[in-house]
């Protein structure tokens, strides 16, 4: 057997190259400006991004503050909405009256905080039902096609041909003035948008891989609609969604205000504006503290709903 050749000293300097190369780095070296992108979840990226819209954060303190106002200000206040005390008419904004008091008396603020109640939870509640319908009615209509979209689409276009205030009247003159026949009113004519929205995103969602694969694993329509395009939609239909909230808001108070929406000792924002009339020129702060409450809001609620359309649209990702 042959002698190994003699040891010049190159393994052992291919050897301390080798450890040199795969050597850990030590912390002081490694480059300070390195970026790592942190891994988020869909709800996470988009309240990042909703946290830098300065305009729907101040709308999101502002509708915070209303709610908190209206839910802690009558239960917190020594007065109630509908307590008469004659003696106490008209008196300008105190410490013991926050906003004054009407012409029967009673405290401007619990009432008006009493409003808040009544046309934030109509905006939000007529919101959640239009959702609902017109989520069930635009995923069937865009996801089945074919002649069954046309009909559907078809009642869509005849009830948005007529004037949606129309129907609001007609049914709130036939069921007469309450919170219920108003959110009904609202919900006869309100869903179409919805219902657009959610059928033209599926008619473009329901040809993806996706929607095919699971259809290949036997899946029934149902479970397609409800976890796979329903999901993919979320987006427009959160901002279209947000959007219908101030509208509820006004339709009430214009209702109120026209005299066929909430009827007294109740109040809302409309009523107390319709209220103020008589008295606009001699006493205008009961017109001040509904009209400008109801503009607030409708700021508020249109500033949210633009940051969620920027947070949620991958248009606007950065």
């Amino acid at each position: 057997m042959a002698d190994p050749p003699p040891d010049t000293g190159n393994g052992k300097l291919i050897g301390l190259i080798a450890d040199d190369l795969f050597a850990p780095l030590p912390e002081k070296d490694k480059p300070a400006d390195e970026i790592v992108r942190v891994s988020k979840t869909f709800a996470k990226d988009a309240w990042d991004r909703f946290k830098r819209n300065p305009l729907a954060m101040t709308g999101l303190v502002i509708i915070a503050v209303i709610v908190a106002g209206a839910v802690l200000g009558p239960a917190l206040s020594a007065y109630t909405y509908e307590k008469q005390d004659i003696a106490n008419q008209y008196l300008s904004p105190s410490w013991a009256h926050f906003f004054g008091t009407d012409k029967f008396g009673r405290d401007l603020f619990v009432r008006t905080m009493y409003g808040a109640r009544i046309s934030l939870a109509i905006g939000f509640c007529a919101a959640a039902i239009n959702l609902l319908i017109g989520v069930i009615y635009g995923g069937v209509a865009g996801y089945f096609g074919g002649k069954l979209d046309i009909v559907m689409m078809r009642i869509v276009d005849i009830i948005y041909g007529i004037p949606q205030v129309c129907y609001v009247i007609l049914i709130m003159l036939y069921l007469g003035a309450s919170i219920y026949s108003i959110l009904i009113a609202i919900s006869v004519t309100y869903w179409i948008r919805t219902a657009r929205v959610v059928r033209s995103q599926v008619l473009t969602l329901k040809s993806q891989e996706f929607i095919l694969a699971a259809r290949s694993i036997g899946e029934s329509d149902f479970d397609i609609i409800a976890k796979h395009l329903i999901p993919n939609c979320l987006g427009p239909i959160v901002v279209t969604v947000t959007f219908l909230i101030p509208d509820a808001i006004f339709l009430e108070a214009y209702l109120s205000f026209l005299g066929i929406g909430i009827q007294v000792p109740m109040a809302s924002w409309g009523t107390l504006a319709n209220d103020a009339i008589p008295e606009l020129f001699s006493h205008p702060m009961l017109m001040i503290f509904p009209a400008v409450l109801i503009s607030v809001t409708m700021f508020a609620l249109n500033f949210i709903g633009d940051g969620m359309r920027d947070a949620l649209d991958p248009k606007f990702r950065k």
